[in-house]
């Protein structure tokens, strides 16, 4: 890295920098410790954060969240905000498959062409299941009962279909590209 070849940084850009960071810091002290873990964190910033967790004075809080700033300017935010943006529905790869999994039940719903079609890109799927979950789905909506067989149908397609890949961590490969899109 040559020095001359960069240009300065101005002190106001800097300062923005670090508060982005810590803005970024104090979204990772707000996840559970569930969402925590699926974040492949440095230990240091994984500690960190559980301390500020525990923390309930304010000066204390805002200190805390000081350093998880100055911990994250040596970690790279990008996979970080990714999995933020995830969790708050923002991702637009992961709206993508979401609205794939509706329509793909959509079309399973209205004709039976469309499990002929699924079937042929996933034939480790159970047939009798999967019929039977489509005709008790068919049945609700037509005497407007709860969409507990509807929704069930879409769960089903949740575990079939594989969800783009989380920031520090692969994607769930039960049937990566067996066909293309659904």
């Amino acid at each position: 890295m040559h020095q001359e070849d960069q240009e300065p940084i101005s002190k106001t850009r800097r300062k923005q920098d670090m508060q982005d960071l810590q803005d970024l810091g104090a979204a990772l002290v707000k996840l559970s410790k569930d969402q925590l873990k699926q974040l492949d964190l440095p230990e240091k910033l994984r500690d960190a954060v559980k301390e500020a967790q525990r923390l309930t004075a304010h000066g204390a809080i805002r200190r805390q969240l000081q350093y998880i700033g100055k911990i994250m300017r040596e970690v790279d935010p990008v996979p970080i905000q990714a999995y933020l943006d995830r969790l708050s529905g923002e991702s637009a790869e992961h709206t993508a498959w979401l609205h794939q999994l509706e329509r793909l039940r959509d079309r399973l719903m209205a004709s039976d062409e469309a499990l002929q079609t699924l079937l042929a890109q996933h034939p480790q799927l159970d047939v009798q299941q999967m019929r039977t979950m489509i005709r008790n789905a068919r049945k609700e909506r037509e005497e407007n009962k709860p969409p507990k067989h509807f929704r069930a149908l879409f769960q089903t397609l949740r575990e079939l279909i594989p969800e783009p890949a989380l920031p520090g961590r692969p994607a769930t490969s039960q049937s990566t590209e067996q066909g293309g899109e659904a």
